[in-house]
């Protein structure tokens, strides 16, 4: 039997206009990485990345006034190349709860159809991150993408 998680799931799909092999590699390389995760005005100031299954992950985002968020992570969990990741997630505080999100990379007519799929240990975790703006931030992320997308597919 399949766990229901409709109430603790939040699911983005994004369009770009670039092959999947370009927009899976924006999401496996740490230059690609530091140039789009996250909301627009908080770069990643710390990224470390083991891009295997089993490897592990690290990033931190920095604030407009300076300030260095928490940093957070996980494990890879799936990697199929150039159509699937997947990896938990969480801060690393102690006992933070933690999230799982795949990102599947589908391509037709040379378009990729990204999906970010991302469920949360509880309803009351998918809530608060929802009501704090995440899925706001992934948008500004992914808008931020398809720039470093579209500079790839121009080989600059």
């Amino acid at each position: 039997m399949t766990e229901d998680t409709a109430d603790r799931q939040l699911t983005v799909v994004r369009v770009f206009n670039a092959p999947a092999r370009l927009v899976f590699r924006a999401h496996a390389e740490r230059e690609h990485i530091m140039k789009w995760f996250g909301p627009a005005g908080y770069p990643v100031t710390l990224c470390e990345i083991d891009f295997r299954v089993g490897g592990q992950w690290r990033m931190a985002m920095t604030a407009p006034d300076g300030t260095q968020n928490t940093p957070f992570g996980g494990t890879y969990l799936e990697i199929v190349p150039d159509r699937k990741i997947v990896w938990d997630n969480g801060f690393e505080t102690p006992d933070s709860p933690r999230m799982v999100t795949s990102f599947t990379f589908d391509e037709a007519g040379g378009k990729t159809t990204l999906t970010m799929k991302t469920v949360f240990e509880s309803k009351a975790m998918h809530d608060e991150y929802v009501g704090v703006g995440m899925e706001d931030g992934i948008n500004s992320g992914l808008d931020q993408l398809a720039e470093v997308v579209a500079a790839m597919k121009a080989g600059t």
